[in-house]
């Protein structure tokens, strides 16, 4: 039977001679290390979500008929305004999420590293996402929180609600919790970039940034 090791080089191209099973399920972990810290700093300088059109993150389908109503009336300066912050909300909470991250990839067995033998560029980015999800956006969502807070967010979207329930005969506020509806927009697009950056390291030799990547996927 082939070990971790052997299947991998196989699989993805890996350094002529056959690593241990703990040296590749490290250099699994520094794969995604690299390419988190990767992701936070773009997504966390000023418009990195609002100027990606992958992740940019756009007004809550329950808000569509606020939004239509709102722009008819004149008033889309408003609704721009609130999108704008959430996207900014968005960025500053992926400047904190390096620790959040980092953590969660640590805590990661050897047995996880097997769940992405047979995938491609962005395996190790979609079982890491498929496996903790729910335990990062349990430590995520206060820091949306603040920073939702922070630029303004929730007082943008009451003032919104106003107005639409003001100039809207009979209108009443969509339930809506916007800390979750934010939280999951800026883990999804933290892990779609994330899954960019696996994939360079893995196809781009001069993505590989440290030794240990090297040795895993070749220099």
């Amino acid at each position: 039977m082939k070990t971790l090791a052997a299947s991998l080089a196989g699989m993805i191209v890996l350094a002529a001679t056959p690593l241990s099973e703990g040296t590749t399920a490290s250099g699994l972990k520094e794969a995604l290390r690299v390419a988190t810290e990767r992701a936070v700093e773009s997504t966390s300088k000023t418009n990195g979500f609002l100027d990606n059109p992958k992740i940019r993150t756009g007004l809550p389908g329950k808000l569509s008929s606020v939004a239509s109503a709102l722009r008819g009336i004149g008033m889309g300066a408003h609704v721009d305004e609130l999108e704008v912050a959430m996207n900014h909300a968005a960025e500053k909470a992926a400047g904190e999420a390096t620790p959040v991250f980092v953590d969660a990839i640590t805590q990661m067995s050897f047995d996880d590293a097997r769940g992405i033998l047979s995938g491609g560029d962005t395996a190790a980015t979609q079982y890491f996402q498929k496996t903790t999800s729910d335990p990062l956006r349990t430590r995520f969502s206060p820091i949306v929180a603040d920073a939702m807070k922070d630029v303004g967010v929730n007082k943008l979207y009451e003032q919104l609600i106003g107005r639409y329930t003001s100039a809207v005969p009979f209108a009443s506020a969509p339930k809506l919790d916007l800390n979750s509806y934010v939280t999951d927009k800026t883990l999804s697009g933290l892990f779609t970039v994330v899954g960019e950056e696996e994939k360079k390291i893995r196809t781009n030799p001069t993505a590989r940034a440290t030794d240990l990547l090297k040795q895993l996927f070749g220099s």
